[in-house]
């Protein structure tokens, strides 16, 4: 894969994932922030945006999701398929809650 293949991937990636979270917000904004894993300020600011800075975010080369993938019981736990589906998941989500909100700096 070229680099410029990988740009334009991670550009896709952006925009699906800003127009994702901005409908996510507008529509259950408490569940966006927690399904998210953002802060209130973060949801207020991808409220606001508009179609041109949604594009020019997305333009970036730089992935602006986060993923929680960080925690490996957390990863184990959605991943795991010898574990009943409803209850790794639901114990996903309980984690999942408990780290903390991403915030603006």
């Amino acid at each position: 894969m070229k680099s410029t293949d990988t740009y334009n991937d991670i550009k896709e990636v952006n925009l699906a994932y800003l127009m994702l979270a901005q409908s996510m917000v507008r529509a259950d904004r408490a569940g966006a922030v927690f399904k998210l894993g953002i802060s209130e300020e973060i949801a207020d600011i991808l409220d606001r945006l508009t179609p041109g800075q949604i594009l020019k975010m997305a333009g970036s080369d730089m992935l602006l999701c986060n993923f929680r993938f960080d925690d490996t019981l957390l990863l184990n736990l959605l991943a795991n398929h010898e574990r009943e589906r409803g209850v790794g998941h639901i114990h996903a989500a309980i984690l999942a809650a408990g780290k903390p909100v991403e915030a603006v700096a």
